[in-house]
């Protein structure tokens, strides 16, 4: 079981509006259920995978801008629950980080990354244009700073993002005002760079044809139906809009990739919405609904709460702005009792003086109270 779930309650179920069954022939009765769902399908609740790389290609891609909470993530998702785990998928080219969809960085299979870019970077790159005209990055620039990565990291050597910086502000480039960031980026949304294996805490950056030599290759229609099928499996119950907004892709292409993974898939429809999910999920929900029910510390821009554009399910709409203070973008880590977020929490210590502080948005059920700071203590 995960780490991440090790404590159960009892509670009463929460209200929520009706849910009909679409191929699934029973009810699902209530939004709450669509969150419960959406924790097994996540694997949050029950035995957690062999490998840190099956869980990262379970759900895709995790977003990553937060390192040390996407280890934790990856690492709550399986059976060791260890940091180490992850680290070692990380050194053995199986997972890797980069852009790959909303500019946004995500950890995703290695395999995986280069059809992803191909699909969904393009548009951020468009609409990055007016920034990088600001920053005073042209096409002579990229391209100088894509020979100049090449000619540092051939044969492959391996820099730390400083080092790397070095090398072009050495030939003229000036990383200085995010212009290395934005630099990098492109780098690595072109599909020139990735962030590869890491030492002494940091993830090296890697040309990405030497760090992922067998790259999957589908065709568009295949890549968009997989996305589509992976996605809502992973996630699912989620809705098309869901996996537009989580993706970034045109109308068009989610069309293509539902109407490719829709006979894969079970559907649920709430208040009119219609869901999609791993047709699995419910009968892992059904065998571990208790652990479900329970409590969870989860880092922060976890995929259960940034894997969907509608967040309605676990987070109440008058507390989102506790998660997200000021709508910063900054995501605080989370607790969560009966598939709900009911709360935030943050480290303070370091060592065995390590101990955690919980801010209930209400107030926090007496299990849960004694429940957070063991399950503190666990987390990886």
């Amino acid at each position: 079981m995960s780490l991440a779930c090790s404590v159960d309650t009892e509670l009463p179920q929460r209200p929520g509006a009706g849910v009909r069954a679409g191929r699934l022939g029973k009810d699902m009765t209530t939004l709450h259920e669509i969150a419960l769902l959406r924790l097994a399908g996540q694997r949050l609740v029950g035995p957690g995978f062999s490998t840190a790389t099956e869980a990262v290609r379970w759900l895709t891609a995790m977003q990553a801008q937060d390192h040390p909470g996407a280890i934790t993530s990856i690492a709550i998702r399986t059976e060791a629950a260890s940091r180490e785990t992850v680290e070692a998928a990380l050194n053995a080219g199986e997972v890797v980080k980069s852009w790959p969809m909303r500019g946004t960085l995500h950890f995703v299979p290695a395999e995986d990354l280069p059809w992803m870019l191909d699909l969904a970077a393009n548009r951020v790159i468009a609409s990055a244009a007016s920034r990088y005209a600001e920053l005073g990055l042209d096409e002579a620039t990229f391209e100088r700073a894509t020979q100049l990565t090449v000619g540092a990291l051939a044969g492959g050597r391996q820099l730390r993002r400083d080092d790397l910086f070095a090398v072009w502000d050495a030939a003229g480039l000036e990383t200085a005002k995010q212009r290395g960031y934005h630099l990098i980026r492109y780098l690595a949304m072109t599909g020139i760079l990735c962030f590869g294996p890491t030492a002494d805490g940091e993830q090296r950056i890697v040309l990405l044809d030497e760090w992922v030599p067998r790259p999957r290759r589908p065709d568009r229609d295949e890549a968009l139906g997989e996305w589509a099928s992976r996605y809502f499996r992973g996630h699912g119950p989620a809705t098309a809009r869901d996996f537009a907004w989580w993706a970034k892709l045109v109308a068009a292409d989610v069309k293509t990739g539902l109407a490719v993974a829709r006979p894969g898939l079970e559907r649920l429809e709430l208040d009119g919405a219609e869901y999609f999910l791993d047709p699995r999920t419910p009968e892992r929900l059904a065998e571990y609904r208790r652990h479900a029910r329970g409590v969870l510390l989860l880092p922060g821009f976890d995929e259960y709460l940034l894997g969907y554009q509608d967040r309605g399910a676990a987070l109440p709409a008058e507390f989102a702005q506790r998660v997200v203070p000021g709508n910063n973008g900054v995501f605080q880590p989370t607790v969560v009792v009966d598939g709900e977020i009911v709360g935030t929490w943050k480290r303070s210590g370091r060592g065995a003086a390590r101990k955690v502080l919980a801010t209930p948005f209400t107030t926090f059920p007496k299990k849960a109270r004694d429940a957070i700071p063991r399950l503190y203590q666990a987390l990886p």
